[in-house]
């Protein structure tokens, strides 16, 4: 083996050991590779702060019939039809220990009530056979029933993922939202009033990462290395979770509406998490199903945009340098999501000892700002316009060769105040000609890349009634 190749082959080796260190050790080193033991279950994050709640200063007497998944819903499936279902039919013993853990309820039996009187009928014929004149004490009956179940699991709300390879060597990532939601809510056994409803929710990750490399390190000698691990959040964990969660709910909004209380001690522990929730409650109003959290603002009517900008041109020599420009851009908004941008800007191709010529470009660009509401939105925008290759180095004048161009960018707005913000684009720009540099040469016309960085002034607003919903 040469040194040539043993050189190729050491580095291929440590890049392998690279990629699966980074992104293979957590599999490596939990990776089952036995069985195990039974063991306990596990807790929720949500687990501990039921078990802390301050004490009721009398506890509920409360009856759960049935608390089932009401949504039909069966697991995915890439082979075929699944008849597994996608949440766990046992929701009503989920219920029960959350109830139980909060220690807030006294809960009784009614899910499976019949056999509760059919053995309570066995020991009352026992007890009169042998024992004369005793009698089981009366059951114990309910002052609220829980109501409620599993109404949604959606599958897939996000997916996406990312990957780079290069020279046969790179990794990739995947992952998969899903979405369970859980209502319950309290009802008076004396009056049948519904006392309280609350709802929520809890999302489901699902994702897998994996790196590889695939190279020839000599002739005939070829170096194959893949790693890579999967997890799922298991659904039973995630409906406990959210079981949990609406638990706590009715518990705290009980007091808020002195539906039950709490014992005396514990009057002003209670009062801070009611205050917290209350804050929850309150900044959720402002998150949409996807979990973003949207600006008490709204979008812009009129935009201005002072910018500096670096160009560099991709022309018929091979020396290139970026150059500093600037410019101003002005948006007009048809919608808060769409608008008309006007952009003129000036700046210098220079290719060292070849090439230096100043150029002005004015254009008229159709803008897109897919999260109008939000402090930070993706920029896209498409147009077209003129370039004039000016004679001189003055700055800004639409003399001299002029061309039409096309030109496509991709940035970011983000915008901490009503007023003012920043936004920066990347730019490609395509004269419909390859002359810019003063010769024609090749089969394709020059292009320029151009980026830009500026403050934007709002000037107006569009008015939204609830911005939760003003996203798509």
């Amino acid at each position: 083996m040469t040194l040539f190749s043993s050189y190729h082959l050491l580095r291929a080796g440590a890049m392998g050991a690279l990629l699966y260190l980074l992104q293979g050790c957590s599999a490596y080193f939990h990776q089952p590779t036995g069985t195990r033991k039974a063991r306990l279950g596990e807790d929720t994050p949500l687990t501990g702060d039921l078990r802390s709640l301050p004490p009721p200063r009398e506890k509920i007497v409360a009856a759960v019939y049935k608390f089932r998944d009401q949504t039909g819903q069966y697991k995915q499936s890439e082979v075929g039809t699944s008849f597994s279902t996608a949440i766990s039919q046992g929701t009503t013993n989920i219920l029960l220990k959350a109830l139980e853990e909060s220690n807030w309820f006294t809960t009784i039996e009614r899910e499976n009530v019949a056999n509760l009187l059919n053995e309570r009928k066995i020991v009352r014929s026992s007890v009169a056979q042998y024992k004369e004149g005793e009698n089981l004490p009366p059951l114990l009956f309910a002052g609220i029933i829980l109501e409620g179940g599993i109404v949604s699991y959606d599958a897939n709300i996000i997916t996406g993922g990312a990957g780079l390879r290069y020279f046969s060597a790179g990794g990739s990532t995947q992952y998969r939202q899903d979405r369970v939601t859980v209502y319950l809510r309290a009802v008076a056994t004396r009056s049948g009033k519904i006392l309280k409803t609350v709802y929520t929710s809890k999302t489901i990750l699902s994702q897998s990462v994996d790196a590889g490399l695939f190279r020839y390190v000599q002739f005939k000698r070829l170096l194959e290395a893949e790693t890579g691990f999967t997890t799922n959040e298991p659904a039973q964990m995630a409906v406990t979770e959210a079981i949990e969660k609406a638990v706590q709910a009715l518990i705290l909004e009980g007091i808020r509406d002195n539906l039950w209380t709490p014992a005396d001690k514990a009057a002003g522990q209670m009062k801070t998490l009611v205050e917290a929730y209350e804050r929850e409650k309150a900044d959720m109003s402002q998150v949409d199903v996807y979990g973003m959290k949207h600006a008490a603002m709204d979008a812009p009517f009129i935009t201005l945009q002072p910018q500096l900008s670096g160009w560099r041109l991709y022309g018929d020599y091979n020396r290139r340098t970026t150059q500093l420009g600037y410019g101003v851009a002005l948006d007009f908004h048809l919608t808060p999501r769409l608008g008309l941008q006007m952009n003129a800007s000036t700046g210098r191709f220079v290719h060292t000892e070849q090439f230096d010529r100043r150029v002005s470009t004015v254009e008229l660009n159709l803008l897109f700002r897919p999260l109008p509401y939000q402090k930070v939105s993706p920029v896209l925008s498409v147009g077209g316009g003129v370039i004039a290759r000016q004679p001189g180095q003055t700055p800004f004048r639409l003399a001299g060769q002029q061309y039409a161009k096309m030109n496509a960018g991709v940035g970011v707005q983000f915008t901490p105040s009503r007023t003012i913000g920043f936004r920066t684009m990347l730019e490609y720009h395509q004269p419909l000609t390859d002359g810019l540099e003063g010769q024609t040469v090749g089969q394709f016309n020059d292009y320029y890349l151009r980026g830009s960085l500026g403050l934007t002034f709002h000037l107006g607003q569009f008015r939204s009634g609830r911005k939760a919903t003003s996203n798509p």
